[in-house]
């Protein structure tokens, strides 16, 4: 009886290893990302601003170091000047139309760079123009060492007073909707694998108990149908 009800188990659980697992792909994997976004492209005179600049590694599991280098071309100008460089967590501002207004805003704690961000403070309309900003990435490899650089630009406009434009608007608006729309979406997938678990959770049982229920009846028929003489007495 208990291998009868053992292959039983089994078979229910087997019918249910595929719906689990279908719902199990549908569980995003969190694991922590690099994600290359344009800088902000608009300042406004008096305050302070933030100039993205984001590189990613491409082999995220190989130790790296990097040095950070800014410049900048003033509206008008053909030349680029250094303003700006960061190094083993220290940094230096190097042009003296910067001297002490701008401040590290990237990667903290650590030589293996990837945002290498740095904010203005109190922009003016002279910093208006374009900036570059250079990462010197060193990969280190187990017998050798692999130099590479990458380069952003970013074309700082300064303003007055701050203005929205509508693509400004419309995109935030698709943002909001696309992140309401995915949650919805999982929801329904969740309620979906759910009833899938479910249905197939009570089919497996019914099944289940019909083949016990024919297996015993298998075990119990020969008993059943025996037909014993009737007793017997000595005088």
């Amino acid at each position: 009886m208990s291998s009868v009800l053992s292959s039983v188990s089994m078979s229910a659980l087997r019918r249910l290893q595929i719906p689990i697992l279908l719902c199990a792909l549908l569980v995003p994997l969190c694991n922590a990302a690099c994600a290359e976004v344009d800088s902000d492209t608009e300042a406004v005179a008096g305050h302070g601003f933030k100039l993205g600049c984001l590189s990613c590694k491409i082999r995220g599991e190989v130790e790296s170091s990097s040095i950070i280098d800014w410049f900048f071309q003033a509206k008008g100008e053909s030349e680029f000047v250094h303003i700006y460089n960061y190094e083993d967590e220290t940094s230096t501002i190097v042009y003296d139309q910067f001297d002490g207004r701008v401040d590290w805003n990237g990667s903290k704690k650590t030589t293996d760079i990837q945002d290498a961000s740095i904010y203005i403070l109190n922009v003016t309309f002279n910093d208006t123009g374009t900036y570059r900003c250079l990462f010197h990435r060193i990969l280190a490899y187990p017998n050798y060492e692999f130099h590479t650089k990458a380069s952003k630009l970013i074309h700082l406009a300064v303003v007055a007073k701050a203005t929205r434009g509508t693509a400004s608007i419309v995109s935030e608006v698709m943002m909001y909707v696309t992140v309401i729309g995915l949650q919805v979406w999982l929801l329904i997938e969740m309620i979906y694998c759910y009833r899938k678990i479910s249905a197939a959770g009570d089919e497996a049982l019914r099944e289940s108990a019909t083949e016990w229920q024919n297996n015993t009846g298998r075990i119990l028929a020969p008993a059943q149908t025996l037909n014993y003489p009737p007793p017997t007495y000595v005088q």
